[in-house]
Parts: C-alpha cells; structure tokens; sequence
C-alpha cells in the first residue's frame, strides 16, 4: 500500500484569517491522523497573504498538540534564512515534547520575495550556496554533545530528528544522495526536473546511520469529491491563485468559480497545464485511478499530498475519499 503524507500550508481562504486557518490545519491533522496518513508537514513562506504557516515551528507545535500518533514536521524549513542552531533548537524542542514523532524538512530556497528575504535576513550574506555547509551543521548539533563542545543545542542533542533534503532540481537530489537522507521533490508545483531528480537519488544514494536505503517522497495535488465536476469545481480555487501568484496578484485563497481554467488566455493555461500536472481531481474512482498511474509512473516511495480547497468541510472530505481511493488501489493490485 502507498504512503499517504499530507502536506498543508494552512491555506487563509477569502473571508476567514490566519487564525482560523491555524485552527483548520490543527484540526485536518486530527482527521488524517484517524484516516490513517503517515505525516503532517507544513511548509515555510513568507509575506504570502493567503499562507498562514510563515511560523513554522510554532504552528507545528499547535498542531502536534492535539494529535498523538501522526509524524510532524516541516516541509520545510528554509535554510537560508535561518541560522542552522537556532532551527536546532526549535525542532530540538518539539522532539522533546513530542519523542519519535518530528521530521525536518530543509529547503535551499528563501520561500519569499527578494524584499520579505532582505527583512529576514537584515542581509543576504547567507547564500543558497552555503546550504549544503549549513545543512551539515544542523545535523551535527542533533548528535550527542561532546565534552568541551562549546556550542550544544539545547533541547536537540541526541534527540531523534528525522530530516529530509526538499528539492525542486537536481541539486537537492545530489545532497540527499551524498549524505544519506530521504528525500522529497515538490512536484506539486514544479515538477519539469521530478523524473532526473529521483533517478540522480537513486543512482547516487550513499547508505548512513541515518538512512540504509533511498526513500523518495513526491508532492501531488488532490482535490477529491463525490463527483468529478464538483472536484474540478473546487480545484479552481488552487488554479486561480496560482495564476495570482504567477502575475504578482497573491492573495488569499479565492472561492471556486465555475469554468475557471476555460476562460484563460492559452499562455495561462499552458503555466497551469505545465506548474501544476501533478494533480489528480475527481470523483472516488478517477482519484483512484490517478492515484495507482501516479505512483506505476514515478515510483514512489511515498506521496506528500496537498490540496487546496476553499472550505474547510470539503477539504476534510477530499482527505478522506483520497484515503479510501488508496485502499482501493492496494486491494487491486
């Protein structure tokens, strides 16, 4: 059976807030964790109006709070804005309250604009390039501390932090590889570079103390309903703040509107068509059948899904025709 992980940037739909968007992701992990799905991640942007987990750490807390058995953690943290102790402590943290349940996403690119990057920051001296530097550096300061270590990350030494190599290129397939860790390719809303990527971690994948063999999480949009119209109804919520996105309008998450895409000019369309065809969007048994050619194409370890949907209800209720559409695939084959 597929490894169903979710992943959720506690989307702020139009009319509703940030808190409330806090609120739906605590509560969306609570209904994965009974359907069953193996993690909750969410993901680090910022200066983004309809994304309410710029706070990564903090919101992860929140939501580790009211679950109990469902794995955690970020996907990801952005490395580069961050110094690799202070990202030690705070993951440190969480595997102290919540032991064997962490994970830690790391990301090389800023998840923000050059101006929100800046304000982060104070500067840009710390350079994409020093990500695989920075990365080594987090890692050892959740080994055990040694004596005369002069700096230790206090909670983080010696707890069990499972952490991940992000990718959207070839790039992070190579450190994931080198240095022996999983890894997880957002093809979600960059796939071009997914096929090369996994091939490369494969290839390449060196065993260590962390990982004996290579693991590959792909990200996959599904938006499920109980019929394919209303699944492509709701999905034209992700499609038109993409297109926002794309053309400097960002902004909160828009309710779904009839006959979206349709009335794109075929540049948009073609940047829908090619950003986001890693989707799957339909009723039970087209999601069920998107879902096993998806997985028969990539090979995939793992599946990291995220969907995009403006209410909370159908949101919940796309997680769960999703969980019952894998079970489905897994009696079938």
């Amino acid at each position: 059976m597929i490894t169903l992980s979710v992943l959720d940037l506690s989307p702020i739909p139009e009319g509703s807030d940030a808190g409330q968007a806090l609120r739906n992701s605590a509560d969306l992990a609570r209904h994965a964790e009974q359907l069953g799905y193996n993690r909750f991640w969410m993901a680090e942007h910022h200066n983004m109006p309809g994304i309410a987990s710029a706070a990564t750490a903090v919101a992860l807390a929140h939501v580790a709070h009211g679950t109990s058995r469902i794995r955690i953690g970020a996907g990801g943290v952005m490395l580069p804005n961050h110094a690799p102790l202070v990202v030690a402590e705070q993951f440190g943290t969480l595997a102290a309250l919540h032991p064997g349940r962490i994970d830690l996403g790391l990301g090389r690119a800023p998840g923000t604009d050059g101006h929100a990057a800046q304000a982060l920051r104070r500067n840009l001296h710390a350079d994409v390039d020093d990500f695989p530097r920075d990365v080594m550096e987090l890692l050892a300061y959740f080994e055990p501390a040694q004596p005369g270590q002069a700096v230790q990350a206090v909670p983080g030494a010696g707890l069990a932090v499972e952490a991940w190599i992000l990718g959207s290129s070839t790039f992070g397939a190579q450190l994931a590889a080198m240095l022996g860790l999983p890894y997880a390719f957002a093809s979600h809303f960059a796939p071009a570079q997914m096929r090369d990527a996994v091939e490369i971690y494969r290839a390449r994948f060196r065993p260590s103390a962390r990982l004996a063999a290579p693991h590959v999480m792909l990200g996959v949009n599904v938006v499920a309903a109980p019929t394919d119209a209303e699944a492509r109804f709701l999905y034209s919520s992700l499609q038109q703040a993409f297109v926002n996105l794309r053309t400097g309008r960002a902004g909160k998450l828009p309710a779904p509107v009839e006959g979206f895409a349709e009335r794109l000019d075929p540049r948009a369309q073609a940047m829908l068509d090619n950003a986001l065809s890693c989707s799957i969007v339909g009723g039970p048994e087209t999601v069920r059948q998107g879902l096993a050619d998806f997985v028969a194409r990539t090979g995939a370890d793992e599946l990291m899904v995220t969907a995009q949907v403006h209410d909370h209800a159908a949101r919940l209720r796309s997680f769960g025709i999703l969980a019952e559409a894998r079970q489905a695939v897994s009696l079938a084959a």
